[in-house]
């Protein structure tokens, strides 16, 4: 029986174990080792590892995290999970067993892109989502953004201020008239056909092919995204989620299950509207969670009132 089970190795759960196995908890890490940011050529705004790629930081934390004795690591995935009357016992795809006082889930969200075709191909190097991930590495250069509605428009309007030629691709989808003249006035520019696909090569973007229309030479496109859960595990435990699949948890990464805890890009609390996708922020939440998995488990061994039980809600 572990103290604590957690699933998922990104950086929540690193970070997790990391802090666990400082207070010398004895805690499992399962992975299969299925990185939401694979594709990408590094990773941005994580203080003192800016610019380092996803696969450089994951050993990294590996490295780190072996360094204590009572975490072990598993790769595998969770295939079945039952409810006990002191904890959890789950099953692993490896065929294995394990036991545990506390679950915390840091499973993560994949990416269902919704783009034209070939934006697969270039996920990650000059396709993106999030500006503050990918932004500052198109400064100068030449960008599509993909869309018509006001997010899109906002999202625009932030990439001029440091790229080089930013043209709005509407994508067949009306544009409001009043945004297109906000575009317009600042001197973004609209292509207003749908958008047949995106060619580049070796994962570099080198146009954006319409239905009619010369094609737009471009060095970035920023696409919609739909993210997902990962795993169905916060589903098969009867975690709270909101619309958009992300689970509810609290302030302090707690879930509405009692003994399961959530954390990473996977989770978020009612106030934030939604999901925050930062490694930092991921990494901040697994740590977070960590020290309140423990404290729960303290109070349990040893009587003592838990000062975090007011705050629940």
């Amino acid at each position: 029986m572990f103290d604590v089970v957690i699933v998922g190795g990104g950086p929540a759960g690193m970070a997790a174990a990391l802090t666990l196995g400082r207070v010398h908890r004895t805690t499992l890490l399962v992975d299969a080792g299925e990185g939401r940011n694979a594709t990408a050529d590094a990773v941005h705004n994580f203080l003192t590892r800016d610019g380092t790629p996803p696969a450089k930081l994951r050993a990294l934390a590996q490295e780190e995290r072996a360094a204590y004795e009572t975490v072990r690591t598993r790769t595998a995935t969770v295939t079945a999970v039952r409810a006990l009357a002191d904890g959890f016992e789950l099953d692993l795809s490896d065929g294995g067993t394990a036991g545990t006082r506390r679950l915390l889930l840091a499973t993560g969200l994949a990416d269902d892109l919704t783009g034209p075709r070939g934006v697969e191909a270039l996920w990650g190097r000059s396709a993106f989502h999030c500006p503050y991930c990918h932004g500052y590495e198109c400064t100068g250069r030449r960008v599509a953004v993909l869309g018509a509605g006001p997010a899109r428009v906002r999202l625009a309007l932030q990439l001029s201020r440091f790229a080089a030629d930013v043209v709005l691709c509407a994508d067949g989808e009306p544009l409001d008239p009043s945004a297109r003249d906000t575009l317009e006035s600042y001197g973004l520019a609209v292509r207003c056909e749908a958008v047949t696909r995106l060619e580049g090569t070796d994962g570099r973007l080198e146009q954006v092919v319409f239905e009619g229309g010369p094609a737009l030479s471009r060095d970035a496109v920023f696409v919609v995204n739909v993210p997902r859960q990962r795993s169905d595990l916060a589903a098969r435990l009867g975690c709270a989620t909101f619309d958009d699949g992300c689970v509810e948890v609290d302030e302090f990464g707690r879930t509405g299950v009692p003994g399961v805890y959530a954390a990473g890009d996977m989770a978020r609390r009612a106030t934030v509207p939604i999901p925050l996708a930062a490694v930092v922020a991921a990494a901040a939440s697994g740590t977070l969670a960590a020290g309140v998995v423990d404290q729960d488990l303290l109070c349990a061994d040893f009587g003592l009132p838990n000062p975090f039980a007011r705050a629940r809600g």
